[in-house]
């Protein structure tokens, strides 16, 4: 009892000696306007409460100390009064007198004292409490819900009393099961609240990074690839809710330029615009307009291939993907323009004819350093030991990066990866320069590269004349770069311009033949202002080619 009764007594007298100051803190929040005058009130009733019990307990435990006092006077007057009562009235002998009555005292001071010893507790724990606003059950099962292994400890230790010899086993192994029970609930309870509050930390913590990162993000946006933006009118046909076939035809495409060259083309982004006309698109690539056009909604284009003959009523026009000439057309005069030799398509048709053609022309800007380590990662898995053996041992992967690059750069496959590989593991000793190892890869490609611009079996090309091959060369040599793209642009550019045209009836891609030293010069003065022409080297041919030369290319 002492410890409870210290406790009362110490608590009420620091609730007492604080009370002024709390009395006074209340008066000053209230002149203040920090509370209202019924919190005020409320306030100082809660501390008049709280002041009357620590008072009450106070006195209580004295109470309670008297209680157990007076048990333990007890307890020694039935011990002498049992004696007495043993040894006068029933004749016994001193020692049976102490031995009998000294047992049944003890039991009934036991007995006694209990009551004692659960009222103290009871006390420490309702003064101890007092400053919380629970109640006083829920305070004590919280408790035990925090640290069950209380309920266990207890559990096993009835067990063993149970055990005694002499002590009924059946009520204190009754009980032991009844704490273990409530020990394994408790323990489960308490894990899966664990749990919880674990899976909810980590999901806290997921969304602050994720926050984090979204914000960061938003400091330095990165562009996406590849994005088409659609004026409003055209929403319809890239929304699949609404029957637009777009977005299925793009997951398509991008199979089939996976497939032709060799390369995984990345999601196309498709985002409406209002800055846009009604019915305009634009493709983006990596943020930077790379083309755009605007259709007319319900017609369908014409386009002129070079082989229709006579115009036609409609609105004339520049087909997107090449820059033919075309006409908008209604609907029921389809069968008249394809009489005419005119190819008809539809609105989507035409829109993905041109993202087609936009993305081929930019594969090179769409392929990073983290795709080329993936091509060569999936090439790995096929000749483990030919990867490793070049890459990047012998070649460095930024070598392989620009040198991908300037393939798809013309429009080449890259496929044929292991080939690749392999030529420039075999040339790397004589250079480590992109551009000439480029050339090199050409030339080990050359049956398929030639198969590209071969219509019907047949190669139509223009060629340089020899003449004006060695004069470009000896400018090259010198290192006359002026005079070099002067010649290129000013002369051979609008005869080449002017023969082009002989393509048409052959439904061939123009092509232009050099020397393999002259070939690389030449395509990159001609390929602003004829994006169109491939430049081949004589080396890159396929041998015994069928081949016919359309002109040959003159400075004069």
């Amino acid at each position: 009892t002492r410890g409870a009764e210290r406790i009362s007594e110490v608590a009420a007298r620091f609730t007492l000696d604080a009370m002024p100051g709390k009395q006074m803190s209340i008066d000053a929040d209230l002149n203040a306007g920090l509370i209202t005058e019924e919190e005020a009130r409320s306030r100082r009733e809660k501390l008049e409460r709280e002041a009357s019990f620590y008072g009450a307990m106070d006195g209580a435990s004295k109470f309670i100390r008297g209680d157990a006092i007076a048990a333990l006077i007890i307890l020694f007057l039935s011990l002498v009064g049992g004696l007495l009562v043993g040894i006068v009235f029933r004749g016994m002998d001193f020692m049976s007198a102490l031995s009998t009555y000294t047992l049944l005292t003890v039991g009934e001071g036991l007995a006694s004292q209990i009551p004692a010893l659960l009222l103290s507790t009871s006390a420490g724990l309702i003064t101890t409490k007092a400053s919380s606003e629970e109640e006083v059950g829920s305070a004590i099962a919280e408790e035990f819900s925090r640290e069950p292994k209380a309920l266990l400890f207890s559990s096993v230790l009835l067990i063993f009393i149970g055990l005694i010899p002499g002590l009924p086993k059946l009520p204190f192994l009754f009980m032991a099961g009844v704490l273990g029970g409530l020990y394994y609930v408790m323990n489960r309870s308490l894990r899966e609240k664990q749990i919880k509050e674990l899976e909810k930390l980590v999901e806290e913590q997921k969304k602050e990074q994720k926050k984090k990162e979204e914000s960061e993000e938003e400091l330095v946006p990165q562009p996406d690839p590849i994005t088409m933006e659609v004026g409003y009118g055209l929403i319809p046909y890239v929304d699949e809710s609404q029957g637009g076939d777009i977005p299925q035809r793009i997951r398509t495409m991008r199979k089939q330029i996976a497939q032709e060259f060799g390369v995984i083309v990345p999601l196309v982004h498709i985002r409406d615009n209002l800055k846009l006309k009604p019915n305009q698109y634009r493709i983006l690539i990596k943020g930077i307009e790379a083309d755009s056009y605007e259709i007319m909604p319900g017609y369908l284009l014409a386009v002129d291939l070079g082989t229709a003959r006579g115009k036609l009523e409609g609105i004339e026009t520049k087909e997107p993907a090449f820059g033919l000439k075309a006409y908008w057309i209604p609907e029921d005069r389809k069968d008249e323009a394809q009489s005419r030799g005119y190819m008809v398509v539809d609105i989507s048709t035409a829109i993905m004819t041109h993202l087609s053609e936009v993305i081929k022309r930019n594969l090179h800007e769409l392929l990073g350093r983290n795709e080329v380590i993936e091509l060569i990662d999936r090439l790995s898995k096929r000749y483990p030991r030919v990867v490793q053996d070049i890459v990047p041992e012998q070649v460095p992967v930024s070598v392989v990066h620009r040198v991908l690059q300037n393939l798809l750069r013309e429009g080449v496959p890259v496929n044929d990866l292991l080939t690749i590989l392999e030529t420039l593991a075999d040339y790397i000793e004589q250079t480590r320069d992109p551009d000439t190892l480029t050339e090199y890869v050409r030339q080990n490609l050359s049956k398929r590269i030639t198969r590209m611009y071969m219509t019907d079996g047949t190669l139509y090309a223009l060629a340089l004349s020899p003449r004006t091959e060695a004069k470009l060369l000896h400018l090259i040599n010198e290192g006359k770069e002026d005079e070099f793209i002067d010649i290129v642009l000013n002369k051979l550019y609008k005869k080449i311009s002017k023969e082009i045209e002989k393509f048409v009836q052959f439904q061939a891609t123009p092509l232009l033949l050099t020397s393999a030293n002259l070939r690389r010069y030449v395509r990159k003065a001609l390929e602003p202002y004829l994006p169109q022409l491939a430049v081949l080297s004589y080396n890159e041919l396929e041998k015994q080619v069928n081949m016919k030369i359309l002109g040959l290319i003159d400075e004069d």
